[in-house]
């Protein structure tokens, strides 16, 4: 099972990744200003990560491949990794649809 890990940047901000199983990170949030505010981020990851139609694919300028979640209303909610071609950045999309729902919530404190 997947699991978000919520961290504080340099800035002060907050910010969660989504992790897979394998620790590896499938999906990275916006800066968020209050802790409250990066939980509903992970709310909404939580309701539109499995629906398909929430992606955006995307190609970099340099060749790779990359999407986006949104939320209903148009707003980002994450981000990929760059990715070296669209199967892989395809199955990074099915593993945020897998992992995301059911994914457990820790902090980090540095």
């Amino acid at each position: 099972m997947g699991k978000f890990v919520i961290s504080t940047r340099k800035n002060g901000e907050f910010q969660f990744n989504l992790k897979a199983t394998n620790g590896q990170v499938i999906l990275t949030s916006e800066g968020y200003t209050t802790k409250a505010a990066c939980l509903n981020g992970i709310e909404s990851v939580k309701k539109n990560g499995p629906v398909e139609a929430r992606y955006e694919k995307k190609t970099a300028a340099n060749g790779k491949f990359h999407f986006n979640l949104k939320a209903t209303n148009g707003q980002v909610i994450g981000s990929s990794q760059m990715y070296a071609s669209e199967k892989t950045r395809d199955n990074g999309i099915a593993s945020v649809m897998r992992n995301a729902p059911e994914a457990e919530v820790v902090e980090v404190t540095e």
